[in-house]
C-alpha cells in the first residue's frame, strides 16, 4: 500500500483485517472487520433509508449469496454481510496499523490508518464476534460509527472522555477541517498572502487529526471486550453473555 492509496485486491486480505470502501462519490468511508471466508462484520445505522453521510443498513435488503447475509441481533446494529453487499459495488482498501507519524501525517484524508499497533488476528475476530452476538451500544456518526468499532476489535481501545470525538480517523477529520480555519484565522494578519494563509491552515489541520489519533491520545484505556458492556454502562455483561446463544462456528465456515 502507499501513500495515496490503501486499495487492495480480494486475494490480499486476510482474516482479522480491517477493511473499508467509499460510498456517495468518496463522501464517507464504511468500515468493518474482515472475518474469513467472504464475511465481514460491521457495525450500522439500522433503518430502512439513508440518512445524512453515515451507513444506513436496509433491512428489507436481499443476498443471493449468502442466507445469513445481513443477520444481526435484535436492536443491535453490528452486522455479519458478505464481502458483495459490505462493499456494494465499491473499490476494497485495507486499514493500516503501526504507521510511523510521517506516514500518518502524509496521508491526508483521515480514517485510513493510525499510529496505534493492532492485536493479533485471531483477538480481533473474537472481539468482533463477540460484539456481533452482543452489540456495541447505540450507532453515533462522530462518538460510536463504523469506524470506531473496527479500531476497537482491532486495538481494544476504548474512549474514556464520552463527550468528546470517539476513536475514528474520519470523524476527527470532519471536526479538524473547520477547526483548522478557524485557528488560523486570527494569523492571516501575519500570514504574506493567501498561500500562507492556506499552509497555516493545511498545517493546523495535520496537528489537529495528529492529537486525535488512538495511537498517541491519552485519554484511551485498554478494555477487554467481555468487560465493554459496564464501561460503556449498557448494564450486567455476564447477562449479556450469558443471553447470547450463537456461536462464532455457525457463521465463519
Amino acid at each position: 500500500m502507499g501513500l495515496l492509496t490503501n486499495r487492495v485486491e480480494r486475494s490480499e486480505i486476510k482474516s482479522g483485517d480491517h477493511i473499508y470502501t467509499y460510498r456517495a462519490v468518496f463522501a464517507y468511508s464504511h468500515h468493518g472487520i474482515y472475518v474469513g471466508c467472504s464475511k465481514v462484520v460491521h457495525f450500522t445505522r439500522v433503518g430502512t433509508s439513508s440518512r445524512s453521510n453515515d451507513e444506513t443498513y436496509n433491512l428489507t435488503a436481499q443476498c443471493p449469496t449468502f442466507p445469513d447475509c445481513g443477520f444481526r441481533q435484535p436492536n443491535s446494529g453490528v452486522i455479519l454481510s458478505c464481502l458483495d453487499c459490505f462493499l456494494k459495488n465499491g473499490s476494497l482498501y485495507s486499514f493500516e496499523y503501526g504507521v510511523s507519524p510521517s506516514v500518518f501525517l502524509a496521508k491526508v484524508r483521515g480514517g485510513t490508518c493510525t499510529t496505534a499497533p493492532s492485536d493479533p488476528a485471531e483477538t480481533v475476530v473474537h472481539r468482533a464476534m463477540y460484539l456481533f452476538q452482543n452489540g456495541f451500544g447505540n450507532y453515533d456518526v462522530f462518538q460510536n460509527n463504523c469506524e470506531d468499532f473496527a479500531l476497537y476489535c482491532k486495538t481494544g481501545l476504548l474512549t474514556v472522555d464520552r463527550l468528546g470525538v470517539g476513536r475514528s480517523g474520519q470523524a476527527s477529520s470532519v471536526i479538524g477541517a473547520p477547526l483548522a480555519a478557524l485557528l488560523s484565522s486570527p494569523l492571516k494578519l501575519l500570514m504574506p498572502g493567501p498561500v500562507g494563509v492556506a499552509t497555516m491552515t493545511a498545517g493546523m489541520y495535520c496537528v489537529s487529526r495528529y492529537a486525535t489519533d488512538i495511537g498517541v491520545r491519552t485519554d484511551v484505556i485498554k478494555v477487554a471486550v467481555e468487560d465493554l458492556a459496564v464501561n460503556l454502562g449498557w448494564g450486567n455483561n455476564e447477562e449479556i453473555a450469558e443471553e447470547s446463544v450463537i456461536s462464532d462456528r455457525r457463521f465463519i465456515r
